[in-house]
């Protein structure tokens, strides 16, 4: 009798499985695709060429579950981008930004706003911290009962509220405005100079499908920004090998506790006895039992797809039904015979703005006319469009002196407002990616050899990304912290007794963070634990966790 099953075999479910298998229980993963990884995985697309297919850069991993997985040692290598960004302007000229570089540059389009740029990294840095803080914590979460049962929790929201009073006022109304503003009126109320505000207000379009000036787009620009890269706070990096590395080396990790993991294993159905998780069903017709089924897919699928709607609340199938995804992303792999040489910058040996994220969009309100296309045509006529040239930092990814470059493309719409197929217009649309990029780079159109292109609806069928959201979920201010997915069931648990989420669709959300399976397999081997100290002693089955998931963590996580 397993311990545990795991449904989904993304970074986050394999972290899941290392913790629960860490602490003694017999975990199996099923993965539906022929690999496992998720959206975080590196394929061939072309003859020689190889790069990562969906998620494609290395920030948020968090830096406890690097360690604890020991995925140095099951083959993990991150490097740092040479220069974070590098953006083309529309009248010639361009901005780098990177640490001991930025101020520089930008004094090239306004002293002001070069002198501002400390003030502004230091009240970013302080919200980032704060994040980081709560990412492994699970949060407070509100439920229904007495006073006693509400305990526990009103301690949680109590430790956060103090954490909270010890920021000065200034700082308090910095998170306000951060967690409820737009970008855009968050950068305008610091800069002047549209490169700037271009570079920075991208993160807050990154996977959202809104304009800049959304409100709360804000937090997405900040969601992005509490990672870190080898110790180095806010820097982005690449792992060698591509994204595949990191969960090939968490797969190891949790092989070698007992894990057992199986591809080409879609499920079909949770199980349920008497309002109790007992096990799946693949769509092989195979049933499996377990003591806990630990879901890592966006919780919309399970909910919806997977669990029979009759044990549920209405109210909670109805928000379910209605959980808000899309994330309006485009994305390409390419390969190439050359390097691209960019009208602001010639050039097709490699440099230092080649190794970093390349922001095709010259301004916030360019990003907000993308948007807008998007919404009235189905895709931007002008789009956004990131370019990020990975075998410049690691030539394992192409043959020698030939290149791969991952282009993370906005705004499309995830269902076309014309009711069509993406399959009828992906070709297309790849086509006006390529040209946005040509219009700064001559040459680039022609240098292509090969590519792979997914739409959301792609997206959607290869991994499982609802609407093409790489968050599993909008990170809007109703779909996060003690409302992710939803209040009442913040805490990984659902409605369904022995049923956990362990996916981006929770706290703290999306990117490839591990965060939340490691919060969820907290959870579970909380209530393992406590489902075994309230079994008469020597009764069959009795499995007891050993070891501590927050070993190292401050006493207040959780």
């Amino acid at each position: 009798m397993r311990d545990a099953i795991v449904v989904g075999g993304g970074h986050n479910g394999l972290v899941c499985a290392f913790y629960l298998a860490r602490a003694g229980l017999k975990v199996t993963v099923l993965e539906a695709r022929g690999v496992v990884g998720g959206a975080a995985v590196t394929e061939e697309f072309h003859p020689g060429f190889r790069n990562s297919v969906a998620a494609y850069t290395v920030s948020l991993l968090n830096p406890k579950i690097i360690r604890d997985m020991d995925l140095g040692a099951h083959g993990l290598r991150v490097v740092e981008r040479p220069l974070s960004n590098f953006l083309p302007t529309d009248d010639g000229r361009y901005l780098k930004v990177g640490a001991g570089r930025t101020a520089a540059e930008v004094a090239k389009f306004s002293q002001r706003d070069a002198a501002r740029l400390a003030a502004y990294a230091g009240h970013l840095d302080t919200a980032a911290d704060l994040l980081r803080e709560l990412v492994l914590q699970t949060p407070p979460n509100l439920g229904q009962g007495g006073w006693l049962a509400a305990l526990p929790e009103l301690i949680k929201a109590g430790k956060l509220g103090n954490r909270m009073r010890k920021l000065s006022l200034s700082t308090q109304r910095e998170l306000l405005d951060l967690f409820t503003k737009s970008a855009g009126d968050y950068l305008d109320g610091w800069f002047d100079s549209a490169p700037i505000k271009a570079v920075y207000g991208f993160d807050s379009v990154v996977g959202n499908y809104a304009s800049p000036y959304s409100p709360g787009s804000a937090y997405v620009l900040l969601h992005h920004v509490f990672g870190e890269v080898n110790g180095k706070k806010g820097a982005w990096g690449h792992a060698i090998g591509g994204m595949g590395a990191i969960t090939q080396a968490m797969a190891k990790a949790a092989q070698r506790l007992g894990v057992e993991i199986r591809t080409g294993c879609a499920v079909e159905q949770v199980l349920l006895q008497k309002g109790r998780a007992t096990g799946v069903v693949t769509a092989k017709g195979e049933r499996l039992d377990a003591r806990v089924v630990v879901s890592n897919l966006n919780p919309r699928l399970l909910y919806t797809r997977l669990v029979d709607p009759g044990a549920l609340p209405d109210d909670f199938l109805r928000r379910m039904r209605a959980w808000r995804c899309g994330s309006g992303t485009f994305r390409m792999n390419v390969a190439l015979s050359e390097l691209p040489s960019f009208t602001c910058l010639p050039g097709r040996q490699a440099a230092e703005h080649h190794g970093s994220g390349i922001i095709i969009a010259p301004g916030l309100q360019y990003m907000e006319r993308a948007y807008h296309d998007a919404r009235s045509f189905g895709w931007s006529r002008a789009p956004i469009v990131e370019v990020l040239i990975p075998s410049t930092l690691d030539a394992t990814l192409a043959p020698p002196g030939q290149h791969v470059a991952s282009l993370f493309c906005q705004h499309v719409a995830p269902q076309l407002p014309d009711g069509s197929s993406w399959d009828n217009h992906r070709d297309a649309v790849a086509d006006l990616m390529i040209e946005t990029v040509e219009r700064h780079a001559p040459g680039f159109k022609a240098s292509v050899l090969g590519r792979q292109v997914m739409s959301p609806l792609d997206l959607e069928r290869t991994f499982g990304l609802v609407g093409g959201d790489i968050f599993h979920g909008a990170l809007g201010l109703d779909q996060l912290f003690a409302a992710r997915p939803m209040l009442g069931h913040a805490d990984y648990r659902g409605p369904v007794a022995g049923l956990y989420t362990c996916g981006s669709g929770t706290h703290p959300g999306g990117g490839v963070t591990g965060a939340p399976g490691h919060n969820a397999a907290r959870e579970v081997l909380r209530d393992v634990a406590n489902r075994s100290r309230s079994r008469p002693s020597g009764k069959a089955g009795n499995t007891t966790p050993q070891g501590n998931i927050d070993e190292g963590l401050p006493a207040s996580a959780g």
